[in-house]
């Protein structure tokens, strides 16, 4: 599995709270420079002035499309670095700070220790592997983690009931899902534990009883990282396999086909003779 370090104030790589890749970060103060005197409030784009310039006429069309493309940059509301001739008076302002991402080159606030913009996305980022739906159950659960972690965990146990459904259960009982999985024997005792965890604090969630959830953030962490881990035994990890099984001749495999499908059938006219 990739690597996955939190993003913190006091790392120089970690996953980017925007592409989610676990990527080296530049460090930046921020400095304040003083609007000119003929500007009394901020330069906020707006929708129609980019629509005014789209159907305007009178500017060159490279001129034009140079100027479209910053003005939507600017509507979009994501930061950037706008560069200028004009260096004088700015002042660092203490205990806010920007990380830039290597890979996505995006940027993210932090004030004191804390990040701030975009919003904190707690574990890493779901397995490919999971449906569309699935996936964006734990991204909404890792958004929310920080802030609520009952609501992630609430969030995670209905991700594993999905789950369940895109492996071949009915994803309407998970309690009964798990013991097909088991009876099935699909899952080791580990992985039923894994999910019987999922299940429990997911079920303590909705319904409170013994655990309390609210502030338990490092729980809700934990079982993200479940979710991922459920998903590479059950999907990723036998379809690799199957894979690898694949590539080898098929004569060799109908071999093996032949070799098991004796085995079986001595086993079952051994189990005759004991009746």
């Amino acid at each position: 599995m990739s690597k996955s370090t939190e993003a913190s104030i006091a790392e120089t790589a970690f996953n980017c709270p925007y592409c989610d890749a676990y990527a080296a970060q530049n460090w930046l103060k921020v400095a304040a420079q003083h609007l000119p005197r003929s500007i009394t409030t901020p330069d906020i784009m707006r929708a129609k002035q980019v629509a005014e310039m789209d159907v305007g006429t009178g500017i060159a069309a490279h001129m034009k499309a140079a100027m479209m493309q910053t003005m939507k940059r600017k509507l979009s509301g994501e930061m950037y670095f706008e560069y200028g001739d004009d260096l004088v008076s700015n002042r660092t302002i203490n205990n806010l700070h920007v990380s830039e991402c290597h890979h996505c080159q995006k940027l993210s606030i932090w004030v004191y220790d804390k990040l701030v913009y975009p919003k904190i996305r707690v574990g890493e980022a779901p397995s490919p592997e999971l449906s569309d739906d699935i996936r964006r159950d734990v991204d909404e659960a890792r958004g929310i983690a920080d802030l609520s972690p009952r609501g992630a965990t609430a969030l995670l146990r209905l991700a594993l009931q999905k789950l369940c459904k895109q492996i071949g259960e009915s994803g309407e009982d998970l309690n009964k899902d798990i013991g097909n999985l088991v009876a099935k024997g699909r899952i080791n005792p580990t992985m039923q534990k894994a999910l019987d965890a999922v299940r429990v604090f997911g079920n303590e969630a909705v319904h409170p009883g013994t655990l309390d959830l609210s502030d338990d953030r490092d729980t809700a962490s934990f079982l993200l990282a479940i979710i991922n881990t459920i998903a590479y035994e059950l999907i990723t990890h036998p379809k690799d396999i199957h894979a690898l099984y694949e590539r080898l001749p098929a004569e060799k495999r109908q071999w093996i086909d032949d070799r098991n499908a004796g085995a079986i059938a001595k086993e079952q006219h051994g189990s005759n003779n004991v009746k």
